[in-house]
């Protein structure tokens, strides 16, 4: 998947012991980790804590190309 112009392209991933879901989405310029996980489908799954590159962000962080989300599971 290809970002147009104006949009950023960024994965958002769910991690498990036994597997994991990514996704690739594009977004428009300006979007929020939330707006991602809405897009990937996988927002029912944020239940707890959320990341960028492994650092916690909160769900209204603005997303910058390439950024990879990540669902935190708890431990």
């Amino acid at each position: 998947m290809a970002a147009t112009k104006g949009e950023l392209l960024v994965e958002v991933v769910h991690a498990l012991p036994q597997r994991e879901r990514s996704v690739r989405v594009s977004v428009p310029a300006g979007a929020t980790v939330r707006d991602a996980l809405e897009k990937s489908g996988l927002l029912p799954l944020a239940r707890g804590k959320v990341g960028i590159f492994g650092r916690v962000v909160r769900a209204d962080t603005p997303l910058q190309p390439g950024d990879r989300v990540v669902i935190y599971r708890p431990l």
